[in-house]
């Protein structure tokens, strides 16, 4: 199963990123001004992915890529394939996990771990 991540960019505007069920991105969404918007972005997604538009590119060295659209307007960029049959297979991945993908937001600034001096009751110095 795929996995739908909403993260923080250093400027301050949100972004999500599809990662296989192995954990590797298969594509970033674009920037966003609101961490709402990322997730209208996802329930669009996972609710309505036959109207959306995969458009498949290469690079000019020889990498495969494809964008995500709908209406026109790119909403992210995959990562980058070696060969176009891998590129297939992210692809296919999408359609068969996206239906049953979750989301984690790591967009906020909190501490996913106490500092060591909680966990041990006592202070490091460093």
């Amino acid at each position: 199963m795929g996995m739908f991540v909403i993260s923080k960019r250093f400027n301050g505007d949100y972004k999500f990123v599809y990662t296989s069920r192995k954990g590797k991105t298969i594509f970033t969404s674009i920037s966003c001004k609101q961490k709402s918007d990322c997730e209208l972005m996802i329930a669009g997604i996972k609710d309505n992915l036959p109207q959306f538009t995969f458009t498949k590119n290469s690079t000019a060295s020889g990498k495969y890529f494809f964008r995500l659209s709908k209406g026109g307007l790119v909403l992210a960029t995959s990562r980058k394939y070696s060969t176009e049959l891998s590129l297939k297979k992210g692809i296919t991945e999408i359609h068969k996990y996206m239906d049953r993908s979750e989301m984690l937001d790591f967009s906020e600034n909190d501490l996913l771990f106490p500092a060591a001096e909680e966990v041990f009751g006592q202070e490091v110095q460093a």
